[in-house]
């Protein structure tokens, strides 16, 4: 018996990063293998009981100590992570040939620079970004797994 459950969480997201970075990491990388781990971390915090009071009163929860802290922390981490590689893909854009997903959200920043009401900034790309790698990653891997001992459990249905 063995636990796939690491090796699916930086397969996911080796192939959420190529989607949405343009670029995946070596699987050992030192980068790749604490954005993994704070991930990780986040979503065991989720499950304490001041995370979830952090939710309803975030105001009061944030004089308090406690793991939402580190929760807050690790998240600012991979916001941090992620702005830099947005920062990077400015910086070497070819609008003619765009090679992720942020290089084509950088594209409709660009042709929506006019537009006052336009969604299209810095900030939604970030958040975006944010979602599609921590959702993604998440929910996919765990699907993953279930899927791998549903199939173990029911070796008939393959």
């Amino acid at each position: 018996p063995f636990n796939p459950g690491n090796f699916i969480v930086h397969a996911v997201s080796n192939i959420i990063c190529s989607i949405v970075f343009g670029d995946r990491f070596d699987y050992e990388d030192k980068k790749f293998i604490k954005l993994v781990e704070m991930i990780d971390e986040n979503n065991k915090l989720q499950e304490s009981l001041q995370i979830q009071l952090y939710n309803f009163f975030p105001t009061i929860m944030e004089l308090l100590p406690g793991p939402h802290k580190k929760l807050v922390k690790n998240f600012e981490d991979v916001d941090q992570f992620t702005m830099e590689i947005i920062r990077e893909h400015q910086k070497t854009l070819d609008p003619s040939c765009p090679r992720d997903f942020i290089d084509a959200f950088l594209n409709k920043m660009e042709q929506e620079k006019g537009n006052a009401d336009s969604k299209f900034t810095v900030e939604t790309l970030s958040r975006t970004t944010l979602d599609l790698f921590l959702a993604g990653t998440g929910t996919t891997s765990l699907t993953l797994r279930y899927a791998i001992l549903i199939l173990h459990k029911y070796p008939e249905i393959v």
